[in-house]
């Protein structure tokens, strides 16, 4: 009988893409899904082929490293080092930048893509000079991009009187007319998916005219949730239906998908991505998230329960060169 293969998983208690659905058709193919009990040691569980986490606390990345050093065969996907870098939101969209300076994504006449112009601001004092700068309207996000519910907290910035009711520090995005749509891309291995979402509305030109001081600046909540009659007397009205909107092109998608793949060194992330209404032909890559909703992904139970049988017979051809190199 062949030996099973064991996931052991860490994941904060709102993640909860470990669903039954994804146990079953796990277990039916050879792979037990193991929940980690952060609460007692986890050198004392096991034994494990294979640990999936998405903690960043001290102490857990303290026991992670012990574990791996008297464990030097178990998979950790992802190391939290790696990670690291989509923690920031300057960094995470350095790496978009790095690689279409580099050439690593093949661009065409009829597909381009690259980041929002973008700036850091770490002091209040700054915050007006600095933040006019840029073209508005402006996207506030926190620059520590956690997970945490703060780091979820974002803001539309009219003008540069919200920018006075901001905090830092903050990154400051430029706000680019989208037609109402984003594509979020889910990256599994080597496994590129990309659906679309309903996104802000345009904002037209007319809408920055004429906006006092309490509607200088709305958070993302505040925006959602008007209703589509409320939105009318200030947002673009040419909104495009999500159905209607064309995807981009897959060779683009999935170029960039692997271009960050090997960059970041990660398995398992998600980024966003708009089509500039300007241009038409442009894309904007926005977000990165690690370890992302997966369950809102299309088949995600067969698609991770792949990419769990990747993983055996990865480490399996791992063992059998360190058994060939033992015999030579």
């Amino acid at each position: 009988m062949a030996k099973r293969f064991q996931i052991g998983y860490a994941f904060t208690q709102k993640k909860n893409f470990i669903q039954g659905s994804l146990l079953n058709e796990s277990r039916q193919r050879g792979i037990d899904l193991i929940k980690i009990d952060t609460d007692k040691p986890l050198i004392e569980q096991g034994p494990f082929d294979c640990i999936l986490q998405k903690l960043s606390t001290e102490s857990w990345i303290k026991q992670l490293e012990e574990y791996s050093l008297q464990n030097p065969n178990v998979l950790i996907i992802d190391s939290p080092s790696k990670i690291e870098i989509l923690h920031d939101r300057i960094s995470m969209l350095q790496v978009v930048e790095d690689l279409k300076m580099n050439g690593q994504v093949n661009e065409t006449e009829t597909a381009t893509f690259g980041i929002p112009k973008q700036i850091v601001i770490n002091d209040v004092g700054s915050l007006v000079a600095e933040g006019s700068k840029l073209k508005f309207p402006v996207i506030a996000k926190p620059l520590v991009a956690d997970g945490s519910t703060l780091s979820h907290k974002m803001s539309l910035v009219y003008n540069r009187d919200g920018l006075n009711k901001l905090n830092t520090p903050v990154v400051l995005q430029e706000f680019v007319n989208h037609g109402g749509v984003i594509f979020k891309v889910y990256v599994v291995g080597d496994y590129v998916k990309c659906v679309k979402r309903k996104s802000l509305p345009d904002i037209s030109e007319e809408e920055l005219v004429g906006k006092d001081l309490e509607e200088s600046c709305v958070t993302f909540s505040q925006i959602s949730n008007k209703t589509s009659q409320e939105r009318s007397g200030g947002m673009c009205n040419e909104v495009m239906r999500v159905e209607d909107a064309v995807m981009p092109p897959d060779s683009l998608v999935t170029d960039i998908a692997r271009g960050l793949r090997h960059a970041m060194g990660l398995h398992l992330f998600n980024f966003d991505v708009i089509r500039d209404s300007r241009i038409g032909n442009h894309y904007v890559v926005i977000d990165i998230n690690y370890f992302p909703g997966y369950e809102k992904m299309p088949c995600y139970e067969s698609v991770l329960t792949d990419f769990f049988c990747d993983l055996r017979q990865r480490k399996q051809n791992l063992l059998s060169e360190d058994m060939k190199k033992e015999e030579e």
